[in-house]
C-alpha cells in the first residue's frame, strides 16, 4: 500500500524537467514591505533551549559526498557532512543521532552572500541529500547568494533510515487489494498493514517514536545555529510547508525568509487530507480528460470500467508482472503531478485499454521507488513511519465504511483508495500519534511567502490560503498560481518565479493576494 505523497520523487522529476525560468519581470506588483535579511555571518539569534554546548557548538566535518544506493555521488561543488541531534528532545543529554547533510556553497561574490537555504522536498520521507544537486538548476539565481542546503530528515535515507520491509516482502504486497471487494479481501488488506508496522517496530526501534515532524522541525533550528545563520531562511515543498509552518510556530523569531510552495492544509486531520487529495487528484484528472477533448464525467468512468476490469483480472505487462488494481491507480496518479507528463497517461491508459499493462506498471514502479532490477527504496517506509507518529486521528474500517460514498462522490476514480487508506494506513500502528492537526501560528514572525497553484493534485489550492491565515495577520503571503501540476515555482511561470526571487533576495513581500495567470 502506498499513500499518494504530498511530493514524491516522480513529481520531483517532473518539475526538474520544467525547470525554473528564472523570469525577469514580476508584472509589476511586487509591493509591500522588504524582510529582514540578516547576514548568515551573524550570531545567531537564539540558542535551542536546553541543549548542550556539544550539540550547539559542533563542527560540521564537510567533505567529498558518497554514491547513494541508488545514485551516484553528486559532482561538483557538493559536500557532505553529520549533524548530531538529540534521539530525544526531552533528554537533550542523551543519546544522538547523525542526520546527513548537503550543500553548495553560495556560487557569487561573498560579500552579497545572504546565509544558508534549506530545502525540504517534503513526502515526508524524500531525501534531500539525493534530492538537492539534481534541483541545483531550477535554483540557479537563488545559487548565487545562498549556500543551498538540504539533508535526509531523521527516519530517511542515510539519516537512520528505517526499512520495514525487505524488496521480496513488497512485491508480495503489491497483490493486496487496497480497495477491498469482500471480507477477504478486508482482512488481507489489515493484516498487511499491521504486518507493515510490526516490521517498522523491529527496525526503527526506539526511533519509532522520535521522528515526527516537531522532531525534525527542531533539528532544523540547531541546524540552523550550527550552520552561522542568525535567521532560517528555508524552501519548503509540498509536506515541507507543514514542516515549515511547525518550525515557525516553534520558533517565530528565527523566521528568516520563508517560501511554502504546494501547500498542505493545516487544519485538515487524517480523513480531510484525504478528502482534500481525492478532490485535488480528481480535478487534476478532469483538466485532463478536458486536454484530450473527453468529458470530464465521461472519461471517469472509462476509466473506473477499466480499473474494475483490471480488478478482476489483472493485466500482463512485458516484465513478466502482472499490473493490478491498485498498481493501475498508482500508474494513473504519477502524470498528475506535472502537465508535462499528461501525454505518458494517455499512452499508458491507451495501451491498458488494448489490454498491455506495461507502461501504467512502469509508472508505478517509478513512483513505489522500485528499479529494473526489482529493489526498491525507502521512501514509502520513512513516509509512513513519519506520518503515523504525526496523526492521531486513527479511523476504524467500520468508520471508514460509513465514509466511502462521500469519499467516492468527490472522486469517482480516486475516493474509493483514499477512503480506504484512512484506515489501513495508519492500522494498529506500535506507537500513538501525536497531533489531530500541526499548529503552524506564528505570531512576531517575519512574513513567510506560501504559493499556491490552482490546479495541484497533492495539495489542493484552497490548502495555501488555510496556511496564510493559520500563520497569523502579517505573516503568512498567499501568490497564487492559475496552472497545472504539483507546485508553481519552477513549473513555467515567470511571474510566480520572479516573485519568489525577489522575496528570497531582495526581501520583496508582495501584496498577499497576488495572482499570476
Amino acid at each position: 500500500m502506498t499513500r499518494f505523497a504530498r511530493w514524491t520523487a516522480a513529481a520531483a522529476a517532473a518539475l526538474l524537467v520544467a525547470g525554473c525560468s528564472g523570469g525577469s519581470s514580476d508584472d509589476g506588483e511586487n509591493e509591500g514591505k522588504n524582510s529582514d535579511s540578516p547576514s548568515a555571518a551573524a550570531p545567531s539569534s537564539a540558542t535551542p533551549s536546553g541543549l548542550p554546548a556539544s550539540l550547539t557548538s559542533q563542527k560540521l566535518d564537510w567533505g567529498r559526498c558518497k554514491a547513494a544506493s541508488d545514485s551516484p555521488a553528486p559532482g561538483g561543488d557538493w559536500q557532505c557532512a553529520t549533524l548530531k541531534v538529540p534521539l530525544d528532545y526531552a533528554k537533550p543529554d542523551g543519546e544522538t543521532i547523525g542526520l546527513a547533510l548537503i550543500r553548495s556553497k553560495a556560487s557569487g561574490d561573498q560579500s552579497d552572500r545572504i546565509g544558508s537555504l534549506l530545502f525540504n522536498f517534503g513526502g515526508p520521507g524524500g531525501s534531500g541529500v539525493s534530492t538537492m544537486p539534481a534541483y541545483e538548476s531550477a535554483v540557479g539565481q537563488l545559487h548565487d547568494r545562498y549556500d543551498l542546503v538540504s539533508w535526509d530528515p531523521r527516519g530517511v535515507g542515510a539519516s537512520e533510515g528505517v526499512r520495514c520491509r525487505s524488496d521480496e516482502e513488497i512485491q508480495a504486497a503489491e497483490s493486496v487489494d487496497a480497495t477491498p471487494d469482500d471480507a477477504s479481501e478486508e482482512a488481507a488488506y489489515f493484516k498487511d498493514a499491521t504486518a507493515f508496522g510490526k516490521g517498522c517496530e523491529k527496525a526503527a526501534g526506539k526511533l519509532l517514536s522520535h521522528v515526527s515532524t516537531t522532531d525534525t522541525a527542531r533539528d532544523m533550528d540547531l541546524m540552523r545555529q550550527v550552520l552561522g545563520d542568525r535567521k532560517m531562511h528555508y524552501f519548503g515543498i509540498s509536506y515541507g510547508t507543514e514542516l515549515g509552518g511547525v518550525y515557525a510556530h516553534l520558533f517565530p523569531k528565527n523566521v528568516g525568509r520563508l517560501v511554502l510552495d504546494a501547500v498542505v492544509d493545516p487544519s485538515a486531520d487524517t480523513v480531510g487530507h484525504a478528502k482534500n487529495q481525492a478532490l485535488g487528484f480528481q480535478r487534476a484528472l478532469d483538466n485532463y480528460l478536458t486536454s484530450t477533448g473527453q468529458d470530464p464525467k465521461q472519461g471517469s468512468q472509462k476509466i473506473t470500467d477499466l480499473l474494475d476490469r483490471i480488478d478482476a483480472s489483472p493485466l500482463p505487462s512485458s516484465s513478466g508482472r502482472k499490473l493490478t488494481q491498485t498498481l493501475a491507480l498508482t500508474g494513473i496518479v504519477v502524470p498528475l503531478y506535472s502537465e508535462q507528463s499528461w501525454p505518458a497517461l494517455t499512452s499508458a491508459l491507451n495501451a491498458a485499454e488494448e489490454g498491455d499493462g506495461s507502461e501504467l506498471l512502469s509508472l508505478a514502479d517509478s513512483y513505489n521507488d522500485r528499479d529494473a532490477s526489482g529493489n526498491y527504496g525507502t521512501t514509502t517506509h520513512s513516509q509512513r513511519v513519519i506520518s503515523c507518529l504525526d496523526e492521531k486521528q486513527r479511523p476504524t474500517p467500520e468508520e471508514t465504511k460509513k465514509q466511502l460514498a462521500e469519499f467516492e462522490k468527490i472522486s469517482p476514480v480516486f475516493g474509493d483508495y483514499l477512503g480506504w487508506d484512512t484506515a489501513g494506513w495508519c492500522h494498529d500502528w506500535p506507537v500513538a500519534g501525536q497531533f489531530d492537526n500541526p499548529e503552524v501560528s506564528a505570531p512576531g514572525a517575519e512574513p513567510v511567502l506560501v504559493v499556491g497553484n490552482t490546479g495541484d493534485p497533492a495539495t489542493p489550492y484552497e490548502g495555501a490560503r488555510k496556511m496564510a491565515d493559520e500563520l497569523g495577520r502579517g505573516v503568512g503571503v498567499e501568490l497564487t498560481w492559475k496552472g497545472e501540476g504539483h507546485g508553481a515555482y519552477g513549473s513555467g511561470s515567470d511571474c510566480v518565479d520572479s516573485t519568489v526571487n525577489s522575496y528570497l533576495l531582495n526581501g520583496t513581500v508582495p501584496k498577499d493576494g497576488k495572482v499570476c495567470s
